[in-house]
């Protein structure tokens, strides 16, 4: 049966790519509005209620405005913003981490960093392993296309823009979903940054294991990882310490999760590390592999690993 697909805000970067995944799908059949009516309401209410599911990727508010045009039991829905992903009601995005995806008439998007923090704290925090109420901090680097249309036109201007810290209101849209969905007492502190990269990411969460009352092993918290994540096609836990982690300029888009746990020999501090794609595992992919689930297809179906 072809489930009909509807993305409301497809003009956007994270919408172009979903629709990229999706238009050669002989088992879906995407609802498409004409240009001159993307934003009438009218238009967008019709094809919104007449879709299986809808993918939103508009800004928040826009995003809880078409979530209130809905006026059928049937009309599923993935949100790629941050409005609900905190929310009562809503499913967590994140089948790896045991939320059941599939089942769900509403689901939230996992955001790009959260879902690098998320892999790498909520298992150990799960097990045990790492103590809810440690006060952890994140550090992480993106490409600049995970800031829309603005930062992209703002690096394809400055072309001696090579680097940008923010988010030192230290009031984060995506900290709440960090701290909710790993299970901690204290929000985490996050500082983030975007580099001259398109695409990428890599997510770090230094933990000084010594300052720790029982700290874990390296391989205890690997053990743990593998545990939760080696039957997951799209996330590999590396048993290795390389050198370095690279993010390209030019890197081609995929959909895997990658991750690492770096220590010293002593075993007194250890670096956390999570590498991905902001625009696959961190966005589109992700509501690709989500939208697999809710209509019973191949979950690995258009994505890129």
């Amino acid at each position: 049966m072809t489930a009909s697909i509807f993305i409301d805000g497809v003009a956007g970067t994270t919408g172009l790519e979903i629709r990229e995944r999706l238009e050669r799908r002989a088992d879906l059949a995407l609802v498409t509005l004409p240009e001159d009516k993307r934003k009438d309401a009218g238009a967008r209410r019709h094809a919104i209620n007449a879709a299986d599911i809808v993918i939103l990727c508009l800004p928040d508010d826009a995003a809880r405005e078409a979530v209130a045009l809905i006026d059928n039991p049937h009309t599923r829905v993935i949100d790629a913003s941050s409005a609900y992903r905190v929310a009562n009601g809503w499913t967590y995005g994140f089948p790896e981490l045991g939320f059941d995806v599939a089942g769900a008439t509403r689901v939230s998007n996992p955001g790009c960093y959260p879902t690098g923090f998320l892999a790498l704290v909520a298992p150990l925090v799960r097990a045990g392993v790492l103590p809810a109420d440690w006060p952890l901090t994140v550090n992480a680097v993106s490409g600049y296309s995970g800031g829309g249309k603005a930062l992209i036109a703002r690096f394809d201007e400055e072309q001696d823009l090579s680097f940008r810290s923010y988010g030192y209101s230290l009031a984060h849209k995506h900290v709440p979903e960090m701290q909710q969905h790993a299970g901690l007492a204290y929000p985490p502190l996050f500082a983030p940054a975007v580099a001259r990269a398109f695409r990428g990411m890599i997510v770090e969460v230094p933990v000084p294991l010594a300052a720790l009352s029982a700290p874990p092993s390296r391989a205890a918290m690997l053990d743990v990882l593998h545990a939760t994540f080696d039957a997951a096609p799209l996330i590999t836990v590396h048993d290795d310490q390389p050198d370095e982690l690279l993010m390209h300029r030019d890197a081609a888009p995929n959909d895997r999760l990658d991750l690492w746990v770096f220590a010293d020999p002593a075993g007194r501090q250890a670096r956390l590390v999570a590498m991905l794609d902001n625009l696959g595992k961190g966005a589109s992919g992700a509501a690709v592999q989500n939208l697999n689930l809710m209509i019973g297809a191949d979950p690995l179906a258009g994505l890129v690993y």
